[in-house]
């Protein structure tokens, strides 16, 4: 099963923590939005393999929702 994860808000990419074909745990920091000052980490909702990456570190004027980083759930 594909689990999409999507920005939380509106903001920029500082860093990206993770590539297709990582694989990660429940948890993990997948990437960290940089929103009015602060630091947003997204993290996996389950464990599993990173199948896709649509953002880029210092990627600006992101939306809220935005695809981010596909993850096939490991059963």
């Amino acid at each position: 099963m594909t689990i999409e994860i999507r920005t939380l808000t509106a903001g920029n990419v500082w860093k990206v923590l993770v590539q297709p074909g990582d694989i990660v745990a429940e948890g993990d920091v997948l990437f960290i939005m940089e929103v009015m000052k602060m630091e947003v980490p997204h993290t996996a909702p389950a464990g599993g393999k990173v199948t896709a990456v649509y953002v880029a570190a210092d990627q600006e004027g992101l939306d809220a929702d935005a695809p981010a980083v596909d993850l096939e759930e490991v059963a």
